[in-house]
């Protein structure tokens, strides 16, 4: 799969694309978002002053800089948690120590976090720490269960089920991350998918099923 994705979408290089807090709080508003509005709603969030006067601001303050975001009154306050509970941690909001703890252990660090779950927790981690972990998004969730990678599972088993059967190799899991983002946005999509133009026909479980007719992914 990886071979396909990278001769139709290329290489991508394992970098960092923000700095881990910018990360972290970007990407739990991310949450049914479009990243237009999560980046909106993050530099909005900034206008507030910085990480301490974001805890100290009122949650309603917190909410309306965030409204481009979906829900953002239940983000508001799982981001002042969020950010309470890293400075507590160390007295300031880096995120370096994140590199050098098992990554185990670093996930469950991560996921401990208010709003934090599995993805948001591998992202960061391969992101900005190039960390042997795998992001499971919906569209690396829905083009592995199409093509049958995995058996139909949730996005949290999803995660353990991938990653073991992938090299632990951060630069291959970055690019095939990428690759399969971009795949699920331009081609094999939620509804209608383009099966027509699709480098991963051939091997595709789903198209084997149903030919150029394959069900909205939230169909059985």
């Amino acid at each position: 799969m990886k071979e396909q994705l990278h001769t139709e979408y290329g290489e991508r290089v394992l970098e960092p694309r923000r700095d881990p807090m910018h990360e972290l709080i970007s990407t739990i508003l991310s949450g049914r978002t479009t990243h237009a509005d999560e980046e909106a709603a993050y530099f909005s969030l900034r206008e507030l002053g910085d990480w301490d006067a974001i805890i100290d601001a009122p949650v309603a303050d917190v909410a309306h800089a965030i409204r481009r975001s979906n829900y953002p009154e239940t983000k508001a306050p799982r981001i002042q948690a969020a950010l309470k509970q890293i400075r507590e941690h160390s007295g300031s909001y880096d995120l370096d120590f994140l590199r050098d703890l098992p990554v185990k252990d670093a996930l469950k660090w991560l996921t401990d976090l208010p709003g934090v779950g599995i993805k948001t927790a591998s992202l960061l981690l391969l992101f900005n720490y190039a960390r042997p972990v795998f992001p499971v998004d919906t569209h690396v969730h829905r083009i592995n269960t199409r093509v049958g990678t995995i058996p139909r599972m949730g996005e949290q088993a999803a995660h353990r089920a991938l990653l073991a059967l992938l090299p632990p190799n951060p630069p291959f899991l970055f690019e095939l991350h990428k690759n399969l983002l971009r795949h699920g946005q331009q081609v094999c999509q939620w509804t209608r998918p383009k099966c027509g133009k699709c480098v991963l026909q051939e091997r595709c479980d789903a198209y084997a099923t149903y030919g150029g007719r394959v069900p909205s992914f939230s169909e059985k």
